[in-house]
């Protein structure tokens, strides 16, 4: 109960609805709560609670309001998958909602806790409400006799209404439940049988080989003209698809995004229900579906240079850098896959794929994406003079170091915004990127200036 208690407080009193320091310290309230009735981590269960932590101490490190959700969301995945654990498909997915369930759960442990320690009395509901009867009668005296202990006393309680009463609540009873969730998954740990031998697949070879096959075979007329295009360049594509290069590179790269997801899917549909007895069946399971990974594996480095080629004539934004260190995950997810086809045995791949996914999320975060599409802009408007200063400008204080560097007239069209936007009042939105940007553009001149976008066109 007394952890609950404590992760609630945090919840209600030091969460906010936007990014800030409150989460991480809400955060960090809850997991020293949990740690402390679980007792000393494992390394695997340290390295998720870190990763919980790392993911919400984004919402004051970044200023981005898009990274705070899935921030959010990433900090919840992991520190469920820290206190349930998980390793196979099943278990991963038990690993994702396990603190969840765990806090439903523990509503019936809790009261048995309380009726072990018996009836509590109305001692203790006396004694809190004579404290709060002298507080409020020696508090009123003392303020009316000095006005500035009167303006200490109003700094210390914030002007609430029903909604903020409502948003307390609502976030103090997330965490409570949270961390008497995963207080629960301790105590009474759950009983999936992981390690139990999967059911013998029935999809046999007649089955799955003509589909597998011709998707080999699709793959590798793919693979062989994205060759002649790598080696023609612009002049074969303009020759032989007429249109320009980078028009060609937008064109294609979401189709082959969804075909890498997509081929994902159907090796390890396969995998699952193929039949491998013999080693006749292994052999030719390998071979398709290693064919159609390495091959697959040619076509994300397709839809990357297709990127590559497009952010050229373009330049970054925040959505392709996003969207090209997914391409980027995917290859990594495709080698794994191919590691565990030799051997057919790959019940560590589950989490591998899940933990290389955290990792490239959180390493995304860490390297500030806004930041870095800005100063290659930037970078790319002085060697080109071409830049899109109203994208630009839709981006948070985390590009300001770099748009700064802009001549007067483009620094003033990309900052137009970020110069007018009021920095937070409460203490628990506190932001270090916006803080840091706020203090930069206070020597930064901004004028009222005319200001067009150097691509018309549309890209």
């Amino acid at each position: 109960m007394v952890i609950g208690l404590i992760a609630g407080l945090a919840g209600a009193f030091l969460a906010v609805p936007g990014n800030g320091i409150g989460w991480f310290l809400a955060g960090l309230c809850g997991v020293g709560a949990v740690l402390f009735y679980a007792g000393k981590p494992s390394v695997e269960r340290a390295l998720w609670l870190a990763g919980a932590l790392a993911f919400l101490a984004m919402g004051f490190l970044r200023a981005a309001e898009w990274i705070f959700p899935l921030s959010l969301l990433a900090s919840m995945l992991c520190g469920s998958i820290a206190m349930a654990g998980g390793k196979t498909v099943r278990g991963l997915v038990f690993g994702a909602v396990g603190v969840g369930l765990g806090g439903l759960r523990s509503i019936p442990w809790v009261a048995k806790g309380f009726s072990k320690r018996g009836p509590i009395g109305v001692r203790p509901f006396v004694s809190v409400g004579v404290a709060l009867v002298l507080l409020l009668v020696f508090g009123s005296l003392l303020a009316g006799a000095d006005k500035g202990f009167n303006d200490f006393l109003e700094s210390l309680v914030p002007d609430l209404d029903v909604g903020v009463y409502v948003q307390m609540t609502f976030y103090g009873v997330v965490a409570a439940a949270g961390a008497l969730g995963a207080c629960y998954l301790v105590a009474a740990p759950p009983q999936i049988n992981e390690d139990a031998e999967a059911k013998p697949g029935s999809l046999r070879l007649k089955d799955y080989g003509l589909p597998v096959g011709v998707l080999v075979v699709l793959f590798t007329g793919f693979v062989g003209t994205q060759l002649a295009v790598l080696f023609g360049g612009e002049a074969y594509v303009m020759k032989t698809a007429g249109v320009t290069f980078a028009e060609y590179a937008r064109s294609g790269f979401w189709q082959l995004l969804w075909v890498t997801i997509l081929t994902l899917g159907v090796i390890a549909g396969v995998a699952r229900f193929a039949v491998k007895k013999t080693a006749r069946e292994q052999l030719w399971l390998r071979v398709l579906l290693g064919s159609l990974a390495v091959l697959t594996l040619v076509i994300v480095a397709s839809a990357l240079s297709r990127m590559w080629f497009y952010q050229q004539a373009y330049g970054w934004t925040v959505l392709r850098l996003l969207v090209a260190s997914c391409e980027v995950w995917l290859a990594v997810v495709y080698v794994l896959v191919i590691a565990g086809g030799i051997t057919l045995r790959a019940n560590w791949l589950p989490k591998a794929i899940v933990g290389t996914g955290t990792a490239f999320l959180l390493t995304v975060m860490v390297m500030n994406p806004e930041r870095v599409v800005a100063d290659y802009n930037v970078s790319r408007f002085e060697a080109t003079q071409k830049i899109d200063t109203y994208y630009l400008s839709q981006l948070s204080e985390d590009a300001v170091p770099a748009l700064v560097r802009l001549p007067a007239h483009e620094r003033s069209c990309a900052l137009r915004w970020l110069k007018e936007r009021s920095v937070e009042q409460d203490w628990r939105e506190f932001n270090l990127a916006r803080y840091t940007g706020q203090k930069s553009l206070e020597s930064v001149a901004v004028t009222q200036v005319t200001c067009e976008s150097a691509y018309p066109e549309g890209r």
